[in-house]
């Protein structure tokens, strides 16, 4: 019998660990909601408007 193919953490594509952090931060997300009601839904929204607006910036400069 052959050994079954496994992937270490190490092998995972760039992709996939994209997936994953994208998986964790919705997660996380609906857990806050389940935990705060609504302010857990806009708050996290709120905190990373800064975020989204330098991400903007960037893109726009090139």
């Amino acid at each position: 019998m052959s050994k079954p193919a496994t992937r270490s953490l190490r092998n995972l594509s760039e992709t996939t660990w994209v997936w994953i952090a994208i998986a964790t931060l919705v997660t996380l997300w609906g857990t806050s909601i389940a935990l705060f009601g609504v302010p857990g839904l806009y708050i996290p929204a709120v905190a990373l408007v800064p975020v989204i607006f330098l991400a903007l910036v960037l893109i726009s400069r090139g």
